[in-house]
């Protein structure tokens, strides 16, 4: 079996974690991506949030799984020569770089098209066309600025951001979407386009149910919400649900045994209209089935709070995965809340590939994130990081048949630098 995007080139040119989220998953469907980074820098990340001095970080090597590293100088005349080449000899240039930084390399749309008219050029950028597309954009800003925050946390509580990366790998993931997009319609039109994926409407995407709830707003109250059966009225945006379910059937975050001193200890339910009956027979309270005050939705919206507290006593004396074994059967929706402990120690999880553990000729062992997508016909393994600059002289002699005099001639003038490769660690 020949892994899915086999014989597509990527030149890499992204750093941090949007543009490197996107192109680790185009390598994990078998294309060949070609990191470009500075000489003696490298990405940012090698050096960030490092536990081990010396050795690149957990949050580049979880990032840049199945690349080769090459190490140029885009600034001297010959990195810009080798530059170009590579933009010849490849499908795809992917950048997260502020904007107008490719215009000020002199590789501007109009130059990349005079030089490879099928190449695709894929960017990552805080925002679209707009008052706004100047302005660089990290993580939490995306959130922000895309609607997640105003509509994450506590009513009484302030905005509050979401630990899911979804502005960064959330636009990374858009953009890979939109790279293979443009390859498929390259192939009826042989035309390289520009990919734009900007990380305000790749949150906007994920928190599309809230966009849905200000229009129904507009309408009356949203009755699904906690705050309705609480008498709380609504004002004139879509407001902060806590832990409420976005998709109609209430739920709520219950206590499960041990939550005194577990801060993990416990489950999401759903009080799903389909299996009210077997809810009320689990938690021991049969009368409500045919109590008018509980027996439908509707007459049920006033009570919720109440309703989820009793549940929770039940909850209570069963830890969330008792409580999983008695409603998994039922069809009782509910899922215990995993620390990332548990999901790293989850066999299940390293069967399926979702969790690999990866060795690295400095750090060691360690744990990343597989590939989430799986192809039935299609493998998709996982690699370890590339060293900085590692393969530089594999690429630039293999991509671009130059000698090794012309290699040495483009390290002495500082186009490209010294490469590090594991059989020089294990010599030293």
């Amino acid at each position: 079996m020949t892994k899915a995007l086999e014989g597509v080139r990527i030149l890499d040119m992204t750093h941090v974690q949007s543009g490197p989220t996107c192109t680790q998953l185009l390598a994990w469907f078998g294309a060949d991506v070609i990191k470009v980074e500075r000489p003696g820098v490298g990405d940012a990340t090698r050096g960030q949030l490092r536990d081990i001095e010396g050795v690149d970080s957990l949050y580049f090597t979880m990032l840049n799984h199945n690349k080769r590293s090459i190490t140029l100088n885009t600034k001297t005349d010959k990195g810009k020569e080798i530059f170009t080449k590579l933009l010849e000899a490849c499908d795809v240039i992917v950048e997260n770089f502020a904007p107008g930084a490719m215009d000020r390399m002199g590789f501007s749309w109009e130059r990349i098209q005079e030089i490879n008219p099928r190449l695709i050029y894929a960017s990552v950028k805080g925002f679209g066309p707009g008052p706004y597309e100047d302005c660089k954009v990290y993580e939490n800003a995306a959130q922000c600025t895309g609607g997640a925050a105003s509509t994450t946390g506590f009513l009484d509580g302030p905005p509050m951001v979401t630990g899911a990366q979804i502005a960064d790998s959330g636009t990374g993931l858009h953009l890979a979407l939109g790279i293979v997009t443009a390859l498929y319609h390259r192939e009826q039109s042989g035309k390289g386009q520009r990919v734009l994926a900007a990380m305000q409407d790749g949150v906007l995407n994920l928190c599309r149910v809230k966009l849905r709830d200000q229009q129904r707003l507009q309408r009356g109250p949203l009755k699904e919400y906690s705050q309705h059966g609480q008498g709380i009225p609504f004002g004139n945006a879509t407001p902060r649900a806590g832990n409420d379910s976005g998709g109609g059937q209430p739920g709520w975050i219950l206590k499960c045994k041990g939550w005194e001193t577990d801060p993990d200890a416990y489950i999401y339910f759903i009080t799903q209209a389909a299996v009210w009956g077997k809810i009320c027979d689990a938690i021991g309270k049969p009368e409500w089935k045919e109590d008018a005050n509980y027996a439908t939705p509707d007459a049920r919206l006033d009570k919720i709070s109440q309703i989820f507290d009793t549940i929770e006593e039940w909850t209570k004396t069963m830890t969330k995965f008792e409580v999983m074994k008695i409603c998994n059967p039922l069809g009782i929706p509910c899922g215990p809340i995993l620390s990332m402990k548990e999901i790293a120690e989850e066999p299940s999880l390293r069967e399926t590939g979702t969790i690999v553990e990866v060795d690295h000729p400095t750090r060691g062992k360690y744990l990343t994130v597989g590939n989430p997508i799986k192809l039935s016909d299609s493998p998709s393994d996982v690699k370890r990081s590339p060293l900085l600059g590692e393969h530089t002289n594999e690429v630039l002699s293999e991509v671009l048949g130059m000698s090794p005099t012309d290699i040495a001639d483009a390290k002495t003038d500082g186009s490209i630098g010294d490469e590090t490769t594991a059989s020089t660690i294990a010599a030293q």
